[in-house]
């Protein structure tokens, strides 16, 4: 068993309703979501599961945590990687450092075990992003990153990967063609329908396997959702 880095003392993150108030709405989502994974795939064992978007701040870290929560709650053992060496975010939901990370290991400058942080959510660990290289595409797509993700499977039942958005970038595409499933985030009113297509047929190429599209920011019509949880 790997020797994990300190644990720091934080408080709650905001952005993780999942743990501030594990009886809302959105954490009920949340579990939803955990169920339609393991659903979606059933002769298939899904470990390693990408996340991403088609531009820019459409949630796909704070998706990609919260879901990392969830399937913790239910007893697995979990690590969130912040794959986005361009512009690492992950770290600051955890209130972690960034000093070593992933392009530590990808760049043989650091071992798996020494980039591994525990958080304050039992059951989930985090790698962030490490210092930002300048080869993050070629970094991703190495035999490095491959034997990475080998290895990590050996150990956690559950990987999450926080990828840079799909358009403009081929970091996402090399790493979906790497992992199990691929999670695509769409923030509802904020990206166009012709953006997410693009973003299907990017991932179609690279023949990802889509486990499926979660809509953020999306305003549920009606009161029927919240008076059958007792939200009224």
């Amino acid at each position: 068993m790997f020797f994990k880095r300190k644990t720091k003392k934080s408080p709650m993150a905001r952005k993780l309703i999942t743990v501030s108030d594990m009886t809302s709405i959105p954490s009920e989502q949340y579990r939803t979501i955990r169920a339609n994974i393991k659903f979606s795939q059933p002769n298939q064992d899904v470990k390693t599961i990408l996340v991403t978007s088609s531009i820019a701040g459409e949630g796909k870290s704070t998706n990609a945590a919260n879901i990392g929560v969830v399937f913790s709650q239910e007893g697995k053992s979990v690590l969130i990687v912040d794959a986005d060496m361009r512009k690492p975010t992950l770290h600051y939901t955890f209130y972690l450092d960034n000093i070593l990370g992933l392009s530590s290991v990808l760049s043989r400058q650091s071992a798996i075990q020494e980039v591994i942080q525990e958080t304050f959510v039992e059951g989930v660990d985090i790698i962030s992003s490490g210092p930002i290289p300048p080869n993050p595409t070629e970094l991703l797509a190495s035999e490095t990153m491959t034997n990475f993700l080998t290895e990590v499977k050996a150990i956690y039942d559950i990987i999450i990967l926080d990828a840079p958005p799909l358009l403009f970038l081929s970091d996402a595409q090399i790493l979906s063609n790497k992992c199990d499933g691929t999670l695509l985030i769409v923030n509802t009113g904020v990206v166009g329908k012709a953006a997410v297509v693009k973003s299907k047929s990017i991932l179609t190429v690279s023949k990802a396997n889509i486990l499926g599209v979660i809509l953020n920011n999306y305003k549920i019509k009606g009161s029927t959702y919240e008076h059958y949880y007792g939200k009224e």
